[in-house]
């Protein structure tokens, strides 16, 4: 149980809101603009595959099909001549294709732009085989290592696409193109620097209009906060007082009219004849008792040694009225110390309710206080014996006044910590910047 507040000179809350927002803003921008740029990436990639599959068919339906004949297939000089001529002038213009390829059913390849590639025959596998039939295009890298791409393994990483063809007789070949990867990242990157700036400057333009939105709902929390401690001083403010008015009226009236009453039972004692005197003794006697337990109820009402004697005189009478119950009790207090006035009641309560938790609800027999001061906090440090408590399940009556001591101590612009265990006792200690 902790309460930390900000002291004079400390950071604007509203600043610290606004340096949390832009913060998470900035970071909210970069993890989206980091996934917004691989996904832009990913869909450049997809794109100008589709690109390149749509201009592998226009080139082998458009160009290339209507050129061929069945005398390629039987490695025709003027069947390769017309295949050659329409691939060199419409297909391999375009820089982003590294080489073209046809093949038949069996694996043969009947025409290449690489020469030594004619007439070389490979395994088919399963994909192209079935390629044959299927009238889809198809994309895929290509595996570099296969004996039929060792011409293009100086060019680097390529994407084959293909297609199937028929020639004039309706016999089946294989449309294979090579393009480099340049023309994928070249297609990628085109798109990415089409859509990536609208949407990065899209989340910056909304983080940028909910800035003023942002710092307007935190100099509004920040003005509720402030009004909620100018209510809660003036509610203790007015605490004092009436708790002064009403020490003042028991002292005046109340405590003098029984000390009256048992003078006068005393003095009537000294002349009344027996049984009666007895009985008169033992009633002016517990008539001081009781007189003695209002002092007792007076002290901690309103300690009047706080304000006339100091900190250390109130917080001997606390611990007077623990050792009457049979605590033993020790004070130890700077003889130097000097406090705001307003911190010397801050520790005076809390010391007051960890002082009547530990006489009524821990079953303590040794309590201690101490209180002294740095150049940076003074500390208040109470400590007792008993059966000690949980204090994250602390929400019984039993230690109810030492969670609202918590937001009294922070909204001092201290700190109070309590340390405590089943069967530990309990320590309590308050901070507060000097």
């Amino acid at each position: 149980m902790r309460g930390l507040h900000r002291g004079e000179g400390g950071p604007s809350p509203v600043r610290e809101a606004m340096i949390r927002y832009v913060a998470i803003g900035l970071a909210t921008i970069a993890l989206i603009s980091v996934v917004g740029v691989w996904l832009f990436h990913r869909a450049g990639q997809n794109e100008a595959i589709r690109d390149a599959k749509d201009q592998t068919r226009i080139a082998a339906q458009g160009s290339v099909e209507p050129t061929l004949s069945d005398g390629l297939l039987r490695e025709k000089p003027s069947a390769l001549a017309a295949v050659d001529r329409v691939i060199q002038e419409r297909v391999l213009t375009d820089d982003a294709i590294a080489r073209v390829k046809i093949w038949d059913s069996s694996g043969r390849i009947v025409y290449s732009d690489e020469p030594a590639l004619i007439g070389k025959r490979y395994p088919l596998g399963a994909d192209e085989r079935e390629d044959f039939g299927n009238g889809r295009v198809t994309a895929e890298v290509s595996d570099l290592s296969k004996p039929e791409n060792r011409y293009e393994r100086g060019m680097g990483r390529l994407l084959e696409v293909y297609l199937p063809i028929r020639t004039p007789s309706g016999r089946p070949l294989l449309y294979e193109t090579y393009y480099r990867s340049s023309f994928i990242s070249a297609r990628a990157g085109r798109i990415f620097r089409q859509f990536a700036p609208l949407m990065i400057g899209a989340l910056i333009l909304l983080a940028l209009i909910q800035l003023p939105l942002a710092w307007w709902l935190a100099r509004r929390i920040q003005r509720g906060q402030d009004e909620r401690e100018r209510l809660l001083k003036r509610a203790i403010d007015a605490s004092d007082v009436e708790r002064r008015r009403i020490a003042r009226d028991l002292h005046d009236g109340v405590v003098q009219d029984l000390a009256a009453v048992s003078y006068s039972l005393a003095a009537a004692a000294e002349g009344a004849p027996a049984p009666y005197d007895s009985n008169l003794r033992t009633a002016a006697a517990e008539t001081r008792h009781g007189i003695g337990q209002l002092r007792t109820l007076l002290v901690e009402i309103y300690p009047p040694e706080l304000h006339r004697a100091g900190l250390s005189a109130a917080l001997a009478d606390l611990l007077a009225a623990a050792s009457a119950r049979g605590l033993e009790t020790s004070l130890d207090v700077d003889p130097d110390l000097r406090l705001e006035p307003e911190t010397e009641a801050l520790f005076f309560r809390i010391a007051q309710e960890a002082v009547r938790n530990a006489v009524k609800h821990a079953g303590a027999e040794l309590l201690s206080v101490r209180v002294a001061a740095t150049e940076s906090d003074a500390r208040l440090v109470v400590e007792d014996d008993g059966r000690g408590f949980d204090p994250a399940a602390a929400g019984g009556e039993d230690h109810f006044g030492l969670r609202v001591l918590e937001g009294l101590a922070r909204d001092a612009g201290g700190e109070l910590e309590i340390d405590s265990a089943p069967g530990a006792g309990a320590r309590v200690v308050v901070k507060v910047a000097t």
